[in-house]
């Protein structure tokens, strides 16, 4: 990045900006690069099933989009922490926001896939502060919250889908 002294401010902001956003290709570029094959694989993996996850609850009634996730137990290759991290390095890249049911469809059919038996929680509860109603989905592995469990004390359990 570079300061040209005789330019106005705007014009040092844009070249600033320029610079600052090629470092942060080349970084993401050569973090890729560091990847194993594997990692590369469940990175690519998680992004799919983001995509298709999103596509599925936003086209799709939710009865028939929350059960994206609930695919029989499989014999695929991966372990919980791959998964979670796969799927979190993968929504953090996207264009759009991942929201904690599209990571949650996604983890959950991830760890399904790879013969870990994952359950997807789906509650509600009333803004303590607005009072508007929201929702929540988490993911859980024994019983032991994997993914989006900080949150979910708050939230009052409405369905569990396997």
């Amino acid at each position: 990045m570079s300061y040209l002294p005789h330019a106005t401010d705007k014009a040092n902001k844009c070249v600033m900006l320029a610079g600052l956003m090629q470092m942060t290709k080349a970084t993401t570029v050569a973090r890729l690069r560091q990847l194993s094959a594997k990692q590369m694989r469940l990175l690519v993996r998680a992004t799919a099933l983001l995509g298709l996850a999103s596509a599925a609850v936003s086209l799709l009634p939710f009865r028939i989009a929350i059960r994206f996730g609930s695919v029989r137990l499989g014999r695929q290759t991966g372990s919980i922490e791959d998964c979670v991290w796969a799927v979190g390095a993968a929504a953090r890249r996207i264009p759009s926001r991942a929201m904690c049911i599209e990571k949650g469809l996604a983890l959950q059919r991830m760890l399904r896939s790879c013969g870990i038996d994952a359950k997807l929680h789906y509650g509600a509860r009333h803004h303590p502060e607005t009072g508007d109603l929201e929702a929540h989905v988490w993911v859980t592995v024994k019983g032991k919250p994997i993914i989006g469990g900080t949150e979910a004390a708050d939230f009052a359990p409405i369905s569990i889908y396997p």
